[in-house]
């Protein structure tokens, strides 16, 4: 089986429902945040304050060209999408699998999560954030070859849903 992407907004599931994946095929899972963060040697906070997002977003672009021929499970960041030589890659990166959350989960997601600091939301409020999502849809969609609906499910649930539309 030739690997897997996993695209989606953040608190979407991403870096969960990678593990799962590449525990249940034998697949190594690669989390694009935290090997970024391995790599540029600092954490995204950091990155964009000091180079701004679109330095972060070259970095994403740079890192996504280097697993085109990929046999792992790759989890992306949130914002992957945002660039259009991104979608460009991706298509050619099937099976992209967009997990599509419903803003009320994705914001109890993470509100909640004190381990992630994400910089386009720190201290935004929900509608805010909703707006930050709603243009990325479309880009979302067009990058995937399979939407997965993530809400009120759990992630042994989205695997197995994956796994058998795979």
């Amino acid at each position: 089986m030739k690997g897997i992407i996993l695209i989606g907004f953040m608190g979407s599931g991403k870096s969960t429902i990678g593990k799962l994946l590449a525990q249940k095929t034998g697949m190594e899972h690669i989390d694009f945040d935290d090997l970024l963060v391995q790599e540029i040697g600092m954490s995204v906070q950091e990155f964009f304050d000091e180079y701004g997002e679109a330095a972060f977003r070259r970095e994403e672009t740079s890192l996504l060209k280097r697993f085109l021929d990929h046999e792992q499970v790759i989890s992306t960041g949130g914002g992957i999408v945002l660039r259009p030589e991104n979608r460009a890659l991706l298509k050619q990166m099937a099976p992209v699998i967009y997990l599509h959350t419903e803003p009320e989960t994705f914001i109890s997601r993470i509100k909640n999560d004190q381990k992630n600091v994400r910089p386009l939301i720190l201290s935004k409020t929900p509608e805010e954030i909703q707006d930050v999502f709603t243009p990325r849809i479309p880009f979302y969609e067009e990058s995937a070859s399979l939407v997965i609906a993530t809400s009120e499910r759990t992630p042994e649930e989205i695997v197995q849903e994956i796994l058998e539309k795979i």
